[in-house]
């Protein structure tokens, strides 16, 4: 299949105001950076590995990708395209950075006018190259061939002061040619800590992608980067007691920098397939570490954002 959105895609991503970039890339403002130019507070990344929210750029190289169905993903994974093209069919790198930051500066400028908006902080905001790039924002980045030569490009930028890539695992290959790339944090999503969980609750597209996942945390230890476990906690689906001990296992056995217990969150899509019972208060999530903690002797609290229901732990 070609490497272009498809005109429905096209139509939806707009409609839920993402910028194109591209035949296949998109970027959006986040919540949080539109919080933080109108004096409401910063995103817990921020809080956490010191990121500038408010000179985010939250992007996609690979928007309408993803091997997996996720039960909690608040994204239309249900038009989602499954696999990507050739490295040939694919957009450069400096092509979808330079078609990021002139749909970001399109999606920021309505901001400006807003009552509320730090002006100042607006302008940079608007003028200045990004100095954060989250690769995350929909898809899986791992399926765009060209991801380690993308966060080169962004590198290269003298502005740029963090990138972090987040990844579901299903792509190891992909997981190693990040090393030296230049990024600042790598995740991977854990949601589950045995297969028959994983298969209920990430659907991957593979036959093996339980192995593919626990390949990648495999190769957390070698990078030369931050690297953090993001653990999605979905109250009576993945929070029974008895499956502590099995995180911790898996957990420790990839000896990432962090781990991030994040509540599910009852938006979007994910509405189709979960209830609001589902989701977690900010205490809950907080229990829910404190028990976890007592099997990882390696890790300590280290920090927590309630708006976000978000709780950080760091080894030691």
């Amino acid at each position: 299949m070609a490497s272009g959105f498809s005109s429905e895609v096209r139509k939806q991503l707009l409609n839920k105001q993402y910028g194109l970039a591209g035949r296949h890339s998109a970027v959006q403002i986040c919540s949080w950076t539109k919080k933080s130019l109108r004096g409401k507070g910063p995103c817990y990344k921020q809080k956490f590995y010191g990121v500038e929210t408010y000179k985010c750029c939250q992007m996609s190289p690979s928007a309408a990708w993803c091997q997996q169905s996720c039960i909690f993903c608040w994204r239309p994974m249900e038009w989602m395209h499954k696999k990507f093209s050739s490295k040939d069919d694919a957009d450069s790198p400096e092509s979808i950075i330079d078609a990021c930051v002139k749909s970001r500066k399109k999606l920021l400028s309505g901001i400006g006018g807003a009552h509320d908006v730090n002006l100042p902080l607006f302008k940079k905001s608007f003028s200045e190259f990004p100095s954060h790039w989250a690769i995350s924002l929909s898809g899986e980045p791992t399926l765009y061939p060209k991801l380690p030569e993308l966060v080169k490009a962004l590198r290269a930028h003298k502005e740029t002061k963090t990138i972090f890539v987040v990844s579901n695992g299903q792509e190891p290959s992909m997981i190693k040619k990040l090393k030296g790339a230049g990024l600042t944090n790598l995740y991977i999503s854990v949601d589950a800590p045995t297969p028959a969980l994983f298969k209920k609750i990430n659907r991957s597209i593979y036959p093996n992608g339980w192995s593919r996942l626990k390949r990648s945390l495999s190769l957390l230890k070698g990078m030369d980067c931050n690297t953090v476990i993001r653990f999605t906690l979905i109250k009576g689906v993945n929070d029974f007691p008895a499956l502590l001990q099995k995180y911790a296992k898996l957990f420790s056995s990839a000896s990432p920098t962090y781990i991030e217990v994040k509540a599910y969150m009852f938006l979007g899509y994910s509405r189709l397939r979960l209830k609001e019972e589902n989701m977690p208060s900010h205490e809950y999530v907080k229990e829910f570490s404190s028990q976890l903690i007592k099997f990882l002797p390696d890790y300590k609290y280290k920090d927590e954002c309630a708006d976000s229901r978000i709780v950080l732990l760091k080894r030691k």
